[in-house]
């Protein structure tokens, strides 16, 4: 899977017989328990029959949240976009936040025809496993801007993240679990030359 964020991208070179497009649909900022959304506003181009999964990502000011239902309005929003097959989450919730963040899901979950899927935080897979009876498919371990935070290569712990894992072209890890989908970020536009190397290193760490 190759993450496409919030730039303009033409992925047009990509062959959808073997990756597939997570793409930013909508990025909501919460604030005092408002909050604002922001749909994509950068083109996309890609193949006919691309895979697609809409990305919506959750950015917190840390001030109060507002109430799940209208954030869940403007996530089902992105889950109805021409071809989108999957759904995917992107909030790295604060301790205080998982309360709201797991019935935010559970209720999204029920709403949805397609798949839900999150992004995790490498601890949260191992020792912080609060995300362990999560309704979603998977939970892509972020193994990439860890900060203080690392991970010791080995497997995880929490099953759901155990089909996944998300990874920066820029800061590829030595070795990774074998047999996963790897979600490919890259810093700056996609090129073939880019598109390429990920190829190689998917087939490398299968």
């Amino acid at each position: 899977m190759i993450w496409a964020w919030e730039r303009p991208e033409d992925l047009t070179f990509i062959n959808p017989k073997n990756v597939g497009v997570a793409f930013l649909a909508a990025t909501i900022g919460m604030h005092d328990r408002r909050f604002r959304s922001v749909p994509r506003l950068q083109p996309l181009r890609f193949p006919p029959r691309t895979a697609l999964m809409a990305v919506v990502r959750l950015e917190s000011a840390g001030s109060g949240l507002p109430d799940q239902s209208v954030v869940i309005g403007e996530i089902l929003r992105a889950s109805r976009l021409s071809g989108v097959r999957a759904l995917q989450v992107d909030f790295d919730a604060r301790q205080s936040e998982r309360a709201w963040y797991v019935s935010l899901l559970r209720e999204l979950q029920a709403k949805l025809r397609i798949p839900l899927t999150m992004t995790a935080l490498a601890s949260w897979c191992e020792a912080d496993d609060w995300i362990r009876d999560l309704p979603v498919a998977e939970a892509v371990p972020m193994l990439f801007r860890m900060g203080a935070g690392r991970w010791d290569g080995g497997d995880f712990s929490v099953p759901l993240c155990r089909s996944s894992l998300g990874v920066s072209t820029d800061e590829l890890p030595a070795t990774t679990p074998r047999g996963r989908r790897i979600y490919f970020f890259h810093p700056s536009h996609w090129t073939p030359e880019a598109y390429q190397g990920i190829i190689g290193e998917a087939r490398r760490r299968q």
